[in-house]
């Protein structure tokens, strides 16, 4: 039976400030669920209807089981999807080597909870690790955001930083030359692609891993900030058609397809 305490305090955490105080965040549906049970995300509780078979052995996890109109009244989904748990906010730190061998998204203030659920089920697919994301972009444990990654959350970390800050870092690898020359060290160049509409053609474009592929602001695009630290300048060519420009996740999905096509 769920208590008054229970609901109020799982309703609470549709609010950031609440899940950002608590460390916790919600996933419903049995597909997410399930998922996030297998990472390494820690589920605290799990609230279910009492017709839906949970399969949970061995995660030592408290099961609590709810009428479906007490699952409505906790549920931030206009039609509930049978369970609902209650997990860990998860602690990521950037491994600044790891991400020097690997391909990486950077995100500069996209706001649309669907836009970046879409991203992370985008960058799982394509076997992207991370995400680092601008402090402005929307919280990633947003219950919306939550839902459209339909699992994915639980394989794709999600940083939030200073993106100028971690261009400079990443910028400031040195390579080591011979012994005997080992007078001076010489500056790496970590690849920055930034997706404008004035970039290059990413078809005809040369594309390498590891890299940084930036996409920037629903209608803004990359700013200004930015741009200094970007290396090459890529677009998706529009072939005669009237649209402005596409929907940030739909971009992200061409080019990340392109750069593991030439990878």
């Amino acid at each position: 039976m769920l208590t008054k305490n229970q609901a109020k305090f799982i309703a609470s955490l549709r609010l950031k400030k609440n899940r950002d105080e608590s460390g916790l965040f919600v996933a419903e549906g049995a597909k997410i669920v399930n998922e996030i049970l297998h990472s390494g995300i820690k589920v605290r509780q799990i609230y279910s209807s009492r017709n839906f078979q949970l399969s949970i052995f061995n995660y030592h996890v408290e099961v609590v089981r709810i009428r479906e109109s007490e699952l409505k009244r906790i549920s931030s989904l206009s039609s509930p999807n049978e369970v609902l748990a209650v997990c860990e906010i998860p602690e990521y730190k950037l491994d600044i080597p790891s991400l020097k061998k690997e391909l990486s998204l950077v995100l500069e203030t996209v706001q649309d909870p669907g836009n970046l659920g879409t991203i992370i089920r985008i960058a799982d697919w394509f076997g992207i690790k991370n995400i680092i994301c601008s402090p402005d972009t929307v919280e990633v444990y947003n219950p919306k955001v939550i839902q459209a990654t339909m699992g994915s959350i639980s394989r794709v970390k999600v940083h939030y930083c200073d993106l100028p800050s971690l261009f400079r870092e990443m910028g400031q690898a040195h390579v080591q030359e011979p012994e005997h020359k080992r007078k001076k060290h010489t500056l790496a160049s970590f690849p920055v692609y930034g997706a404008l509409l004035e970039g290059e053609n990413i078809y005809s474009s040369g594309l390498s891993s590891p890299g940084f592929i930036v996409m920037g602001n629903e209608s803004k695009g990359i700013s200004e900030n930015i741009l200094p630290y970007i290396t090459q300048r890529i677009s998706i060519p529009n072939y005669g058609g009237g649209a402005e420009s596409l929907n940030v996740a739909i971009a992200t999905a061409v080019i990340c397809a392109e750069f593991r096509r030439k990878s």
